[in-house]
């Protein structure tokens, strides 16, 4: 189920009454850094940093792993 043109100018309005013109755009700009710090966590997670690929080695970077091989 989509929401139609109808639909989202009557969410619009709505927003408009209750939070204010002046606020809209406030509320969008935290809205969407608050979506890019959710998408960098996501993604700090699916990928491990050096740091944790370093400690599934024992503490050592990678190229003193390969030289004690």
């Amino acid at each position: 189920m989509a929401i139609g043109t109808t639909e989202m100018a009557f969410l619009i309005g709505i927003a408009v009454l209750f939070f204010g013109a002046k606020r809209i755009p406030e509320l969008a700009r935290s809205l969407g850094l608050a979506k890019g710090e959710y998408e960098m966590a996501v993604n700090e997670v699916r990928s491990p940093s050096e740091a944790e690929r370093d400690m599934d080695r024992g503490g050592m970077t990678e190229d003193v792993a390969d030289e004690a091989e």
